[in-house]
């Protein structure tokens, strides 16, 4: 079998994927979604992915899509909605991605299948973005700004009720593209504060770390360090029914513990596992590709070629 690993990075992961495929006796091929054409004279597909001639992969496992302007990122995601209704499996697949990668549409849907969450808001007016500030906290609360396509916790600011001063919303235009996406911000149960990574993998969680930093910023990539967790049933349970709501093969659930319990904060559709394969027993690229040959290229009827 010949795999398409879509990335517009090559290093450990990839590598990863590699050898664990390897080890299966198929083939991983890297291939940037950038370097795609749409060309209907190539082949029947009307697909030209460099690397597979004129043929199609078996299978596509998704580990980075490069950004670019909003034409350029929509033309790489059709790619994905094409392969997807041409009979090859994409893990996971555009539609997947989409979900996850747009953080509010993420906590709306994890909001309507009764994954508990902290508050949110997501909007353009600037006007109300501040009044949602204010009225936050005037209840004594802060809230989290996020880039609503952020990752590794770039970007990331408190407003509202901060260390026991007002801070207000910062320009919209400068990072976080004229939308504003407020969580409300959940203090820390214990110094240093930390969270939880979960990994699903085909609907089932596998394992799970924790981040733990003295910053109220928890990603490894910020500095936070990582240490093995138990993974409790209600941890599990949690990134199971995160995972379904939004229909991924794969991916990291990050969980604060709350005031009630654990609480999902976001769903990672392209999750990286450097940090959480230092405490995890087993090969998580392994089972990642384990679970991409068994469940879906074995379940998949390939498109018939005209």
């Amino acid at each position: 079998m010949r795999i398409a690993i879509a990335t517009d990075e090559v290093g450990w992961h990839t590598r990863q994927l590699q050898a664990a495929l390897r080890a299966r006796g198929a083939l991983g091929r890297c291939l940037d979604l950038a370097d795609v054409r749409i060309d209907t004279g190539h082949a029947w597909h009307g697909l030209a992915l460099p690397g597979f001639g004129r043929e199609l992969p078996d299978a596509v496992l998704v580990r980075g899509i490069a950004g670019g302007s909003f034409e350029q990122v929509t033309r790489r995601l059709g790619v994905l909605h094409a392969l997807r209704e041409l009979g090859v499996p994409v893990y996971n697949d555009a539609r997947a991605i989409e979900r996850s990668v747009d953080k509010s549409m993420t906590s709306l849907l994890l909001h309507a299948a009764g994954v508990p969450c902290p508050p949110t808001w997501a909007v353009e007016s600037p006007a109300q973005a501040q009044q949602i500030v204010v009225r936050e906290a005037a209840a004594g609360h802060a809230l989290v700004l996020k880039p609503l396509f952020g990752s590794q916790g770039k970007g990331l600011q408190r407003v509202g009720l901060v260390d026991g001063a007002f801070r207000a919303l910062p320009p919209l235009s400068r990072g976080y593209g004229g939308v504003a996406y407020l969580q409300r911000f959940v203090p820390p149960v214990a110094q240093p504060g930390f969270d939880w990574r979960v990994l699903v993998i085909g609907g089932r969680a596998v394992t799970a770390m924790r981040r733990v930093s003295t910053h109220w910023i928890h990603n490894v990539a910020q500095g936070a360090r990582v240490a093995r967790a138990e993974l409790t049933p209600e941890l599990a349970r949690l990134a199971q029914d995160a995972a379904r709501a939004l229909q991924m093969d794969y991916a990291g659930i990050d969980l604060m513990p709350g005031p009630t319990g654990p609480l999902v904060i976001e769903v990672n559709g392209v999750a990286a596992w450097h940090g959480l394969q230092r405490v995890t027993p087993f090969n998580i690229a392994g089972a990642l590709v384990d679970d991409l040959l068994a469940r879906r290229c074995a379940a998949q009827v390939p498109a018939r070629r005209a």
